[in-house]
Protein backbone atom coordinates (compact mmCIF):
# COMPACT_ATOMS: atom_id res chain seq x y z
CA UNK A 1 0.00 0.00 0.00
CA UNK A 2 1.86 2.72 -0.81
CA UNK A 3 1.85 5.59 1.85
CA UNK A 4 -0.65 8.39 2.21
CA UNK A 5 0.17 11.60 -0.04
CA UNK A 6 1.17 14.16 2.56
CA UNK A 7 -0.19 18.03 1.56
CA UNK A 8 0.74 20.90 3.28
CA UNK A 9 0.51 24.85 2.05
CA UNK A 10 2.32 26.12 -0.72
CA UNK A 11 2.57 29.33 1.57
CA UNK A 12 4.07 26.82 4.44
CA UNK A 13 6.51 25.32 2.00
CA UNK A 14 7.63 28.53 0.93
CA UNK A 15 8.37 29.84 4.03
CA UNK A 16 10.32 26.60 5.05
CA UNK A 17 12.52 27.22 2.19
CA UNK A 18 13.30 30.46 2.88
CA UNK A 19 14.17 30.29 6.55
CA UNK A 20 16.49 26.68 5.13
CA UNK A 21 18.16 28.76 2.48
CA UNK A 22 18.96 31.63 5.11
CA UNK A 23 20.44 29.48 7.44
CA UNK A 24 23.07 28.39 5.77
CA UNK A 25 26.04 30.29 4.52
CA UNK A 26 27.58 27.19 2.15
CA UNK A 27 24.36 26.77 0.33
CA UNK A 28 21.78 23.32 0.12
CA UNK A 29 22.33 20.97 -2.67
CA UNK A 30 18.78 20.07 -4.15
CA UNK A 31 19.27 16.57 -2.63
CA UNK A 32 19.58 17.94 0.96
CA UNK A 33 16.16 20.25 0.78
CA UNK A 34 14.43 17.84 -0.93
CA UNK A 35 14.70 15.42 2.05
CA UNK A 36 15.08 17.73 4.48
CA UNK A 37 13.18 21.03 4.40
CA UNK A 38 9.45 20.52 5.32
CA UNK A 39 6.87 20.28 3.28
CA UNK A 40 8.95 18.29 0.52
CA UNK A 41 10.73 15.52 3.15
CA UNK A 42 7.44 14.46 3.86
CA UNK A 43 6.00 14.30 0.32
CA UNK A 44 9.12 11.72 -0.67
CA UNK A 45 8.18 10.08 2.61
CA UNK A 46 5.13 9.43 0.93
CA UNK A 47 6.27 8.24 -2.01
CA UNK A 48 6.11 11.38 -4.21
CA UNK A 49 8.77 10.77 -7.24
CA UNK A 50 12.18 12.51 -6.98
CA UNK A 51 11.27 14.44 -10.45
CA UNK A 52 7.92 15.72 -9.62
CA UNK A 53 9.60 17.30 -6.16
CA UNK A 54 12.28 18.49 -8.53
CA UNK A 55 9.87 20.56 -10.91
CA UNK A 56 8.21 21.76 -7.38
CA UNK A 57 11.31 23.29 -6.31
CA UNK A 58 11.72 24.75 -9.84
CA UNK A 59 8.22 26.54 -9.38
CA UNK A 60 9.21 28.01 -5.68
CA UNK A 61 12.54 28.90 -6.79
CA UNK A 62 10.80 31.18 -9.31
CA UNK A 63 7.80 31.92 -7.39
CA UNK A 64 10.29 33.38 -4.37
CA UNK A 65 12.17 35.10 -7.20
CA UNK A 66 8.94 36.98 -8.49
CA UNK A 67 8.46 37.95 -5.01
CA UNK A 68 11.98 39.57 -4.56
CA UNK A 69 13.99 36.94 -2.28
CA UNK A 70 17.03 36.48 -3.98
CA UNK A 71 18.33 32.90 -4.37
CA UNK A 72 21.39 31.96 -5.07
CA UNK A 73 22.88 29.49 -6.86
CA UNK A 74 26.28 28.20 -6.08
CA UNK A 75 27.36 26.70 -9.68
CA UNK A 76 30.75 25.30 -11.16
CA UNK A 77 32.80 27.78 -11.21
CA UNK A 78 34.48 26.43 -14.13
CA UNK A 79 31.26 25.44 -16.26
CA UNK A 80 28.17 27.83 -15.19
CA UNK A 81 25.95 25.58 -16.72
CA UNK A 82 26.45 23.13 -14.96
CA UNK A 83 24.02 22.39 -11.84
CA UNK A 84 24.19 19.27 -11.19
CA UNK A 85 25.97 19.54 -8.00
CA UNK A 86 24.75 23.30 -7.27
CA UNK A 87 24.40 24.75 -3.87
CA UNK A 88 21.37 27.02 -3.02
CA UNK A 89 21.01 29.87 -0.29
CA UNK A 90 19.70 33.16 0.58
CA UNK A 91 22.55 35.60 1.21
CA UNK A 92 21.84 37.82 4.73
CA UNK A 93 23.09 40.30 3.07
CA UNK A 94 20.62 40.87 1.09
CA UNK A 95 18.48 42.15 3.96
CA UNK A 96 20.53 44.35 5.54
CA UNK A 97 22.10 47.78 5.03
CA UNK A 98 25.59 49.07 6.87
CA UNK A 99 24.63 50.36 10.66
CA UNK A 100 25.50 53.89 9.98
CA UNK A 101 22.81 54.44 7.09
CA UNK A 102 19.48 55.53 8.15
CA UNK A 103 16.13 56.48 6.83
CA UNK A 104 13.41 59.28 7.79
CA UNK A 105 9.90 57.43 6.85
CA UNK A 106 9.66 61.05 3.91
CA UNK A 107 12.88 59.37 2.48
CA UNK A 108 11.88 55.48 2.43
CA UNK A 109 8.51 56.99 1.00
CA UNK A 110 10.73 58.50 -1.80
CA UNK A 111 13.11 55.78 -2.35
CA UNK A 112 10.59 53.17 -2.64
CA UNK A 113 9.17 55.99 -5.40
CA UNK A 114 12.05 55.90 -7.16
CA UNK A 115 12.58 52.03 -7.40
CA UNK A 116 9.21 51.72 -8.81
CA UNK A 117 9.37 54.53 -11.80
CA UNK A 118 11.66 51.42 -13.52
CA UNK A 119 9.95 48.08 -14.15
CA UNK A 120 11.17 45.58 -11.94
CA UNK A 121 12.51 43.53 -15.14
CA UNK A 122 14.86 46.46 -16.02
CA UNK A 123 16.04 46.77 -12.27
CA UNK A 124 19.70 45.76 -11.93
CA UNK A 125 20.39 43.16 -9.67
CA UNK A 126 22.21 45.81 -7.29
CA UNK A 127 19.08 48.25 -7.72
CA UNK A 128 16.92 45.55 -6.49
CA UNK A 129 19.09 44.69 -3.92
CA UNK A 130 19.54 48.06 -2.54
CA UNK A 131 15.42 48.61 -2.72
CA UNK A 132 15.03 45.06 -0.87
CA UNK A 133 16.75 46.18 1.76
CA UNK A 134 15.33 49.35 2.36
CA UNK A 135 11.85 47.53 2.14
CA UNK A 136 13.14 44.98 4.47
CA UNK A 137 13.99 48.07 7.54
CA UNK A 138 10.63 47.89 9.02
CA UNK A 139 9.89 51.83 8.83
CA UNK A 140 6.28 53.34 8.58
CA UNK A 141 6.23 54.88 5.53
CA UNK A 142 4.95 58.55 5.37
CA UNK A 143 1.56 58.51 2.95
CA UNK A 144 1.98 59.08 -0.84
CA UNK A 145 4.23 62.08 -1.67
CA UNK A 146 2.68 62.64 -5.25
CA UNK A 147 -0.50 61.50 -6.43
CA UNK A 148 1.00 59.24 -9.27
CA UNK A 149 4.71 58.03 -10.21
CA UNK A 150 6.09 57.96 -13.77
CA UNK A 151 6.57 54.06 -15.09
CA UNK A 152 10.01 53.62 -17.35
CA UNK A 153 9.27 50.40 -19.52
CA UNK A 154 11.51 48.78 -21.26
CA UNK A 155 10.06 47.41 -24.43
CA UNK A 156 13.14 45.47 -26.09
CA UNK A 157 13.24 42.23 -25.65
CA UNK A 158 16.74 41.31 -25.68
CA UNK A 159 17.56 43.93 -22.49
CA UNK A 160 17.12 41.25 -20.15
CA UNK A 161 19.64 39.12 -22.01
CA UNK A 162 21.98 41.68 -22.27
CA UNK A 163 21.68 42.73 -18.47
CA UNK A 164 22.24 39.19 -17.05
CA UNK A 165 25.15 39.00 -19.29
CA UNK A 166 26.43 42.22 -18.14
CA UNK A 167 26.00 41.19 -14.35
CA UNK A 168 27.81 38.32 -14.69
CA UNK A 169 30.57 39.47 -17.00
CA UNK A 170 29.41 36.65 -19.89
CA UNK A 171 30.34 36.66 -23.34
CA UNK A 172 27.22 36.93 -25.84
CA UNK A 173 26.56 36.65 -29.18
CA UNK A 174 23.93 37.80 -31.24
CA UNK A 175 22.53 38.34 -34.59
CA UNK A 176 22.49 42.23 -35.54
CA UNK A 177 21.02 43.54 -38.71
CA UNK A 178 22.54 47.17 -40.15
CA UNK A 179 20.96 49.59 -42.02
CA UNK A 180 21.12 49.16 -45.38
CA UNK A 181 21.84 45.61 -45.50
CA UNK A 182 19.81 42.58 -46.91
CA UNK A 183 21.28 40.06 -43.71
CA UNK A 184 21.93 40.23 -40.06
CA UNK A 185 25.51 39.39 -39.31
CA UNK A 186 26.45 37.41 -35.93
CA UNK A 187 28.03 39.43 -33.47
CA UNK A 188 30.14 38.27 -30.46
CA UNK A 189 31.00 41.35 -27.74
CA UNK A 190 31.62 41.31 -23.91
CA UNK A 191 28.82 43.65 -23.18
CA UNK A 192 29.37 46.22 -20.49
CA UNK A 193 26.78 48.98 -20.40
CA UNK A 194 23.10 49.36 -21.33
CA UNK A 195 21.87 52.71 -21.98
CA UNK A 196 19.23 55.42 -23.20
CA UNK A 197 20.11 57.27 -26.01
CA UNK A 198 17.33 59.74 -27.55
CA UNK A 199 14.56 57.44 -26.14
CA UNK A 200 16.21 54.41 -27.37
CA UNK A 201 18.10 51.79 -25.46
CA UNK A 202 22.02 50.48 -26.65
CA UNK A 203 24.60 48.42 -25.27
CA UNK A 204 27.85 49.42 -25.53
CA UNK A 205 30.92 46.96 -25.28
CA UNK A 206 33.91 45.06 -27.18
CA UNK A 207 33.35 43.64 -30.09
CA UNK A 208 35.47 40.58 -30.10
CA UNK A 209 35.70 40.43 -33.94
CA UNK A 210 36.54 43.58 -34.83
CA UNK A 211 39.12 44.22 -31.93
CA UNK A 212 37.18 47.46 -30.71
CA UNK A 213 34.29 49.12 -28.67
CA UNK A 214 30.91 49.17 -30.23
CA UNK A 215 27.66 50.39 -29.21
CA UNK A 216 24.67 48.56 -30.99
CA UNK A 217 20.80 49.76 -30.65
CA UNK A 218 18.81 46.92 -29.07
CA UNK A 219 15.93 47.18 -31.73
CA UNK A 220 18.52 45.91 -34.20
CA UNK A 221 19.30 42.84 -33.10
CA UNK A 222 17.45 40.41 -34.52
CA UNK A 223 16.24 37.13 -32.29
CA UNK A 224 17.86 35.92 -29.23
CA UNK A 225 20.80 36.78 -27.58
CA UNK A 226 23.06 34.03 -26.44
CA UNK A 227 25.15 34.11 -23.33
CA UNK A 228 28.31 32.02 -23.79
CA UNK A 229 30.44 30.42 -20.79
CA UNK A 230 33.28 32.71 -21.53
CA UNK A 231 33.24 35.22 -18.89
CA UNK A 232 35.38 38.39 -18.92
CA UNK A 233 37.21 40.38 -15.56
CA UNK A 234 34.32 42.34 -14.00
CA UNK A 235 37.36 45.79 -14.06
CA UNK A 236 36.23 46.30 -17.90
CA UNK A 237 32.93 47.41 -16.53
CA UNK A 238 34.33 50.21 -14.53
CA UNK A 239 33.85 53.43 -16.44
CA UNK A 240 31.64 51.95 -19.62
CA UNK A 241 28.77 54.12 -18.69
CA UNK A 242 30.66 56.83 -19.08
CA UNK A 243 32.35 56.02 -22.38
CA UNK A 244 29.40 54.83 -24.02
CA UNK A 245 27.17 58.29 -24.23
CA UNK A 246 30.47 60.21 -25.01
CA UNK A 247 31.08 57.97 -27.45
CA UNK A 248 27.24 58.62 -29.32
CA UNK A 249 27.66 62.25 -28.54
CA UNK A 250 30.88 62.34 -30.56
CA UNK A 251 28.81 60.36 -33.71
CA UNK A 252 25.88 63.18 -33.20
CA UNK A 253 27.74 66.16 -33.32
CA UNK A 254 29.58 64.70 -36.83
CA UNK A 255 26.00 64.02 -38.27
CA UNK A 256 24.20 67.22 -38.29
CA UNK A 257 20.44 67.86 -39.67
CA UNK A 258 18.93 71.33 -40.74
CA UNK A 259 15.35 71.75 -40.73
CA UNK A 260 12.38 73.65 -41.59
CA UNK A 261 9.50 73.11 -38.42
CA UNK A 262 6.30 74.70 -37.90
CA UNK A 263 6.00 76.20 -34.98
CA UNK A 264 3.66 74.83 -32.04
CA UNK A 265 3.61 71.25 -33.55
CA UNK A 266 4.38 68.32 -32.02
CA UNK A 267 7.74 68.20 -33.93
CA UNK A 268 8.78 71.54 -32.74
CA UNK A 269 8.00 70.44 -29.06
CA UNK A 270 10.11 67.46 -29.35
CA UNK A 271 12.67 68.71 -31.54
CA UNK A 272 13.39 71.76 -29.63
CA UNK A 273 14.84 69.80 -26.92
CA UNK A 274 18.33 68.52 -28.77
CA UNK A 275 18.26 71.61 -31.35
CA UNK A 276 19.71 75.03 -31.87
CA UNK A 277 18.83 77.66 -33.63
CA UNK A 278 19.62 78.48 -37.45
CA UNK A 279 19.13 81.37 -39.77
CA UNK A 280 16.57 79.21 -41.74
CA UNK A 281 15.39 76.82 -39.11
CA UNK A 282 17.07 74.38 -36.28
CA UNK A 283 20.08 72.30 -36.60
CA UNK A 284 19.70 68.66 -34.93
CA UNK A 285 22.40 66.38 -34.29
CA UNK A 286 21.44 62.59 -34.63
CA UNK A 287 23.26 59.21 -34.14
CA UNK A 288 21.33 56.55 -36.83
CA UNK A 289 20.35 58.12 -40.15
CA UNK A 290 17.31 55.24 -40.76
CA UNK A 291 16.05 55.61 -36.82
CA UNK A 292 16.10 59.84 -37.37
CA UNK A 293 14.44 59.78 -40.69
CA UNK A 294 11.68 56.93 -39.19
CA UNK A 295 10.96 59.87 -36.75
CA UNK A 296 10.93 63.17 -38.91
CA UNK A 297 8.52 60.89 -40.91
CA UNK A 298 6.21 60.21 -38.10
CA UNK A 299 5.75 63.88 -37.88
CA UNK A 300 4.81 63.97 -41.71
CA UNK A 301 4.08 67.88 -43.26
CA UNK A 302 5.12 69.41 -39.99
CA UNK A 303 8.68 69.08 -40.55
CA UNK A 304 10.59 69.57 -43.90
CA UNK A 305 14.97 68.29 -44.52
CA UNK A 306 16.96 70.74 -45.90
CA UNK A 307 20.31 68.88 -45.07
CA UNK A 308 21.85 66.58 -45.91
CA UNK A 309 20.53 65.12 -48.63
CA UNK A 310 20.54 61.49 -47.63
CA UNK A 311 18.53 62.14 -44.83
CA UNK A 312 15.95 64.06 -47.00
CA UNK A 313 15.82 61.21 -49.66
CA UNK A 314 15.17 58.12 -46.79
CA UNK A 315 12.46 60.44 -45.39
CA UNK A 316 11.22 61.11 -48.56
CA UNK A 317 11.06 57.46 -49.34
CA UNK A 318 9.13 56.03 -45.97
CA UNK A 319 6.14 59.08 -46.73
CA UNK A 320 5.62 57.80 -50.46
CA UNK A 321 6.36 54.29 -49.19
CA UNK A 322 3.30 55.33 -46.99
CA UNK A 323 1.31 56.95 -49.24
CA UNK A 324 1.05 54.05 -51.75
CA UNK A 325 0.78 51.89 -48.45
CA UNK A 326 -3.01 53.74 -48.23
CA UNK A 327 -3.72 53.84 -52.26
CA UNK A 328 -2.68 57.54 -52.80
CA UNK A 329 -0.24 58.01 -55.58
CA UNK A 330 3.08 59.29 -55.20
Amino acid sequence: MPATAYRSAPEERLVNLVVALMATEQGLTKDTILSSVAGYREQLDAGASKDALEKMFERDKENLRGLGVPIETIGNHADPDDLREARYRVPTAEYALPADITFSPAEVALLNIAGGVWGSESLSADARSGLRKIRALGIPVDEPIIGYAPRIRVRDASFAAFQRAIEQCRVVTFTYLRPGEAHPRERRIRPLALLEYEARWHVFGFDLTMDADRTFLLSRVVGDVVLTREKFPASLREGAGERAPAGLREVAERQRALLEVHPGTEAALRLARRAEDAAQGIIVPYVDLHVFADELASYGPEVRVVAPDELRDEVVRRLRATLALHGGAA
